[in-house]
C-alpha cells in the first residue's frame, strides 16, 4: 500500500518531527504528543539541516519547526523544505514576541502557527487538521500531473460511473477506458476505482 493511500484512509497515526534547538522543550512535546495513540513523534531535530535529514528519512506527516535556530534557521529550512517531492504539513512554533516572522513564515510555505504556551491540549487537536491538508494538497497535485483525459475519465469514475458509461460519454472503447483507469490508479496511488472516485470527490470539494 502506498503511503499516499495510508494517509487518506486514516490507517496509521499522525508521524510528527519536531524541530527545535531546545532539547528540554523538544522532550516535553515529546511527551505531550504521544500520550494520545493517534500520534507518533518519528524524530527530533535541533536545527534546520537536521529537520531536512529526518524529513527524507522518515517522511514525517507533520514538521513542528521553531523559526529560531542556530545554523539553518526555521525560515530557511521552510523554503528546503517546499522544494522536497512530498513535504510534511509545517507548523511553525512560536512566541507573541515573534509576530515579525509571520509573514517570512507564510511566504516560505508555513500552514499554520502554534504558539509554544498555548493549552496542550490545542496542539494535540490540531495535528489531525494538519494532517488533512497535507493530504488534500497531495492528492490535488497527483490529480493535477494527470493529463486532461485522464482527469476527465476521474471525474466520472468520482460519479460512480462504469467503464462502459464512461466510454459512451468520452467516445471511448471500453478497452480504452480500462486502460485509461489502470493509468489513473497507478497515478494516483490507489489501490482501485473506489479509492480513486474518493479522491476525486474531495479533489472537487476543495477546488476554488
Amino acid at each position: 500500500m502506498t503511503r499516499e493511500v495510508r494517509a487518506e484512509d486514516g490507517g496509521g497515526p499522525i508521524r510528527v518531527v519536531l524541530a527545535d534547538d531546545e532539547a528540554m522543550l523538544r522532550r516535553g512535546l515529546r511527551v505531550l504528543l504521544e500520550g494520545d495513540d493517534t500520534i507518533r513523534v518519528v524524530a527530533e531535530a535541533g536545527n534546520g539541516d537536521e529537520l531536512l535529514a529526518k524529513v527524507r528519512a522518515h517522511r514525517p506527516d507533520v514538521a513542528l519547526i521553531d523559526v529560531q535556530m542556530p545554523g539553518k534557521d526555521g525560515l530557511t529550512a521552510l523554503r528546503d523544505l517546499g522544494a522536497l517531492p512530498d513535504p510534511p504539513v509545517a507548523a511553525v512554533l512560536t512566541t507573541f514576541d515573534l509576530d515579525d516572522y509571520v509573514s517570512d513564515a507564510l511566504r516560505f510555505g508555513a500552514n499554520g502557527f502554534l504558539l509554544k504556551d498555548a493549552d496542550p491540549a490545542v496542539l494535540v487537536r490540531l495535528l489531525p487538521r494538519f494532517r488533512s491538508v497535507r493530504d488534500n494538497t497531495h492528492e490535488m497535485h497527483l490529480v493535477r500531473g494527470l493529463s486532461g483525459r485522464e482527469q476527465q475519465v476521474l471525474h466520472l469514475l468520482g460519479d460512480g460511473r462504469s467503464n462502459a458509461d464512461i466510454g459512451a460519454r468520452l467516445g471511448l472503447t471500453e478497452a480504452t477506458v480500462k486502460s485509461y483507469v489502470s493509468t489513473v490508479l497507478s497515478k494516483l496511488g490507489a489501490q482501485n476505482r473506489v479509492q480513486a472516485a474518493l479522491i476525486a470527490q474531495r479533489v472537487a470539494g476543495d477546488a476554488p
